[in-house]
């Protein structure tokens, strides 16, 4: 279970912050010049706050993590199954899903959400650095904005969806690896649709699950 914590989690690090701080430059520098147009360039700090945290944080964060981890899920189960190493726990009346699928799933389920919140984070910094240090936009405006705009409710739900991503796209992982057949080839194969499957997955229950949030 610590192992896989540590696979997920603590090696996705630098991926998330990545992803999140240049995520959120970008929000930036196309916010700053749209809301320019209108005189409201004050409350960019205020919108990438809210938009990271609502949904580009959770989702970017899950999707890396998916490419990254989930596609490792899919193909080491998926090499067990092929070289019967499943077959020799269940021999050794080992429970497969037990060792093998619950602590990836729990893993997925309980890093998730502390990716997602390092993502928020360095996202609203990268911002920070571009919209004060580039732009010319006022340091207590930004920060002001951000205190006024994002809300306690913005932030559970954050960590919700990205519970939901992480036990999405480790038990698609899981399964697909579980159930790999024709050797190497199904191997190769039961990657690519663990990585497809779980994007789209996480995709349509983000929509799902914002519909019902925001109302």
């Amino acid at each position: 279970f610590f192992k896989q914590m540590e696979f997920i989690g603590n090696k996705s690090v630098w991926i998330t912050v990545l992803t999140g701080t240049f995520t959120g430059m970008v929000l930036t520098i196309q916010s700053y010049f749209s809301l320019k147009q209108f005189s409201a360039e004050t409350i960019v700090g205020g919108m990438v706050a809210v938009s990271m945290t609502r949904e580009l944080g959770p989702v970017l964060t899950a999707l890396m993590v998916n490419a990254r981890a989930g596609s490792a899920i899919a193909a080491e189960i998926g090499t067990m199954r092929v070289t019967e190493q499943i077959d020799a726990l269940q021999s050794l009346a080992v429970n497969p899903v037990q060792y093998l699928i619950s602590p990836r799933i729990v893993a997925g389920l309980l890093m998730l959400p502390v990716l997602t919140a390092i993502a928020n984070v360095t996202g609203v910094l990268g911002g920070y650095l571009i919209g004060v240090g580039l732009l010319g936009i006022d340091e207590g405006i930004f920060w002001a904005k951000t205190k006024d705009f994002l809300e306690l409710k913005d932030i559970i739900g954050s960590l919700l969806k990205a519970t939901m991503f992480g036990v999405t796209l480790t038990f698609v992982g899981c399964y697909k690896g579980y159930y790999t057949t024709n050797g190497a080839e199904g191997v190769g194969r039961s990657t690519t649709e663990a990585v497809s499957f779980s994007a789209i997955f996480i995709l349509l229950s983000d929509y799902i699950f914002t519909s019902f949030w925001q109302r």
